[in-house]
């Protein structure tokens, strides 16, 4: 089974790639949270924090791409070719409004003409892989039949599909017969990403689905940094892992207030992977400070259960 690590931003950055990587492992290849590209012809401080090549040093690394200038997805391609990486992924998928409201990620799915003019002149200027991630359309799961036909005019690395719509954001359930109705469009190699919360949830996916070459995982990831090693799930090896990636945003921040911040967008999956946790996340949610932020951790990993795969219904 083939199967990625999805970008989150805000939490998939270079510490947590490279502790997982070290900790776990089991992902083909680590997506990089997408870099916003327009006018600027230079990576943002921040943005160059998690590209730069000593803070990725393994090969299995994808950055994405988000924008709808052409130009602009053409420089940071040729720049990100410089640095090492090899396939570059353009995200049509990010629901977000701040994103859609100017066109971009799932909003630049509502004009089909200038995406297509977009593709024409990225694909015309760079040779090498190109892959898209994609919803089924901004509207209505019915707009994939020509957006299919639209991707299948370029020589695409690979098409990842998240099943949804725009206004599904992830909450609405995953539209699986719309996505089983698109595939026999689709002549480039497929990945699914969706609601995927186990191992056998991928085998079941990759069963049904013959045509699936990948899946990608995100948020059952962050919830089970175990799931594609199981023999590596422990109680002590997760609170091993969360407490090091603690430290290592401690030490990257320079303050604790800033690693507790980012720890909380962690343990907002995490806490599913736990029995009744629903009072201890309230108080992981108000830890003010490093202490208080342990402390809550330490009785999460001390006092409940651990459940086989992450509880079903929050993704």
């Amino acid at each position: 089974m083939h199967c990625d690590f999805a970008p989150m931003e805000g939490v998939t950055g270079y510490v947590y790639r490279n502790l997982h990587r070290a900790v776990f492992g089991g992902a083909d290849r680590y997506y990089l949270p997408f870099v916003s590209v327009g006018q600027s012809r230079a990576f943002s401080r921040r943005e160059w924090q998690d590209l730069c090549p000593e803070h990725n040093t393994a090969g299995d690394l994808v950055p994405q791409l988000l924008g709808k200038d052409a130009e602009g997805f053409i420089w940071a391609a040729r720049a990100l070719r410089e640095l090492g990486y090899k396939e570059i992924n353009l995200n049509l998928g990010c629901p977000s409004g701040t994103v859609t409201a100017k066109g971009k990620g799932a909003g630049f799915l509502a004009h089909p003409e200038e995406l297509e003019r977009f593709l024409d002149t990225v694909f015309s200027a760079l040779e090498g892989p190109i892959s898209i991630k994609t919803r089924l359309g901004f509207a209505d799961p019915a707009e994939f039949e020509a957006l299919a036909a639209l991707y299948g005019r370029y020589p695409l690395s690979e098409l990842i599909i998240h099943p949804r719509v725009r206004r599904d954001f992830y909450k609405a359930p995953v539209r699986m017969e719309a996505f089983a109705a698109a595939l026999p469009g689709i002549r480039c190699p497929v990945c699914y990403n969706g609601d995927l919360l186990s191992r056998e949830d991928c085998a079941a996916l990759l069963a049904r689905f013959p045509q699936v070459e990948r899946v990608m995982i995100g948020r059952g990831l962050i919830a089970d940094p175990a799931l594609l090693v199981p023999e590596k799930r422990s109680r002590e090896t997760l609170r091993m892992f969360h407490e090091a990636l603690y430290e290592e945003y401690c030490a990257m921040f320079g303050n604790e207030r800033n690693a507790v911040m980012r720890m909380k967008e962690v343990w907002f999956y995490h806490i599913h992977l736990f029995e009744d946790g629903e009072k201890l996340a309230k108080r992981i949610r108000r830890a003010a400070s490093g202490a208080e932020y342990r402390s809550a951790a330490a009785m999460v990993y001390d006092t409940l259960p651990l459940r086989g795969k992450p509880q079903p219904g929050w993704v």
